[in-house]
């Protein structure tokens, strides 16, 4: 059996396998099938983002959802935090969301909701997959027994009041931020939260076109935000990534701040009121030890994951916690999101920097990074990291260079063909050169290029 689900559902690009619309229908009949009811129809909720493909992949679920006799409720372009709301909000059975995240505009996927709002367990997927090869008949839903699809007009407003409620209708009159929406799901909905708050709004790529989602723009590239920020004087920057389920921000110097030092200031202000159940947050094994030195100093305890917010999400719930995320910018605060959320981790953001009086520029100083670098090497197969001894052998090496004060983090992508190399240390001349050391290793290995940077 050909697996089809990563980390992250099922993703690649569009046209090609396993992003085909074929596979998208038997996806549809599968999730029906999987979901059915003795007693009623199961409800589907479908959200999409802005890419051309995106059309392609609604309708094919669509129809594979609809003739294995579910109904379907379709909220067309929705970031994906959105969609995992909806899903509880009109109480269905399970969430679709098309979006291949922040690749880029050629590549699409599909991720599924629980009707609670959380990301699929694997066993599911699995089970879900299982049916996709097993060719289920649907010969015997006929008549009325077929699903049908509804397009609701309303369901952008039920989520920006949503997002909007997270921030406890606090008036952030006053405030200015730059606002990047990366041509993605969010280019409606954010600045309208937002600006419904009080924010004055300088938006930036909210006008999608079906090829130009994260094109130079949003998460992965933020410059264009750090320039705005410059230029208007604003107290915020915000790029959101295609699906808006993370953010990268700058301060009003436009200095970036990822996911480990928002996970900080949360932290910390969630700890001063007493919010921060069992004192502790979840990171991932991404996160840079800076996180755990300054969480250590305000005796809060770092748990670390798997790469992945489902990962993150799995052990909040499983213990109790409320406060997790990435330093990608998933950033989850459980007592408003079940995932991922960029627009609501601003708004709590703005919300601390509104009630401290301080300046993002300020707050930061709660952390200090160590130098990293990140490099992502294009591999044609993910042969096993296991099964590569010199790959192991050397990272052991360097690893006792590093003599205590750092570490190496070699995993694949879960959702492209490629292999990330994080070396951390205290000398960044020192890291430098041992993830160079290690590409060239994976590239004689796999016949690999480098494909990006460092930070």
């Amino acid at each position: 059996m050909r697996k089809l689900f990563g980390t992250d559902g099922v993703r690649g690009i569009a046209n090609k396998y396993p992003m085909t619309p074929e596979i998208a229908l038997k996806i549809g009949i599968a999730v029906g099938k999987y979901f059915e009811s003795k007693n009623k129809k199961s409800k589907v909720v479908i959200g999409k983002d802005t890419r051309i493909s995106s059309y392609t992949f609604e309708n094919a679920l669509a129809a594979g959802l609809c003739s294995a006799g579910a109904d379907v409720i379709a909220v067309g372009p929705m970031p994906t935090p959105a969609v995992s709301h909806l899903t509880r909000s009109f109480t269905a059975d399970a969430g679709i969301v098309i979006s291949a995240s922040h690749n880029p505009a050629e590549h699409n996927g599909i991720k599924f909701f629980s009707a609670e709002g959380f990301k699929l367990p694997d066993s599911v997927e699995e089970e879900i997959e299982g049916l996709v090869f097993s060719d289920v008949d649907t010969s015997d839903i006929i008549g009325n027994q077929i699903g049908r699809v509804f397009r609701i007009n309303d369901a952008a407003g039920r989520y920006i009041e949503f997002a909007k409620s997270s921030a406890r209708d606090i008036s952030l009159n006053g405030l200015k931020i730059v606002l990047d929406c990366a041509n993605g799901a969010a280019y409606k909905i954010s600045p309208s939260i937002f600006s419904e708050l009080g924010v004055e709004v300088i938006v930036l790529n909210n006008h999608p076109d079906g090829m130009n989602i994260n094109l130079n723009c949003g998460a992965l590239y933020p410059q264009e935000m750090v320039d705005a920020v410059k230029k208007h004087k604003a107290d915020l920057g915000i790029a959101l990534d295609g699906d808006a389920d993370r953010a990268i921000f700058c301060d009003e110097n436009g200095e970036i701040i990822d996911g480990d030092e928002i996970l900080a200031i949360a932290a910390i202000e969630m700890k001063k009121k007493g919010i921060l159940k069992k004192d502790t947050i979840v990171a991932t094994h991404m996160s840079n030890p800076g996180l755990e030195l300054s969480m250590k100093e305000h005796s809060i305890k770092v748990v670390r994951t798997d790469v992945g917010d489902r990962y993150v999400m799995d052990e909040m719930r499983a213990h109790g916690y409320n406060l997790g995320g990435e330093q990608s910018g998933h950033i989850i605060f459980a007592e408003y999101s079940t995932t991922g959320d960029g627009t609501i981790a601003a708004l709590q953001m703005l919300k601390i920097m509104k009630e401290t009086g301080k300046p993002l520029s300020q707050l930061k100083k709660c952390m200090t990074k160590f130098p990293q670098i990140l490099i992502n090497v294009e591999v044609k197969d993910k042969n096993p990291i296991e099964k590569m001894p010199s790959l192991l052998e050397n990272i052991k090496k360097f690893e006792k260079e590093l003599n205590g004060f750092g570490r190496i983090f070699v995993r694949y992508s879960g959702t492209q063909n490629l292999m990330r190399i994080l070396v951390e240390g205290k000398d960044a001349k020192q890291i430098n050169a041992i993830a160079n050391q290690l590409v060239d290793i994976v590239k004689r290995e796999l016949g690999t290029k480098r494909e990006s940077g460092s930070k």
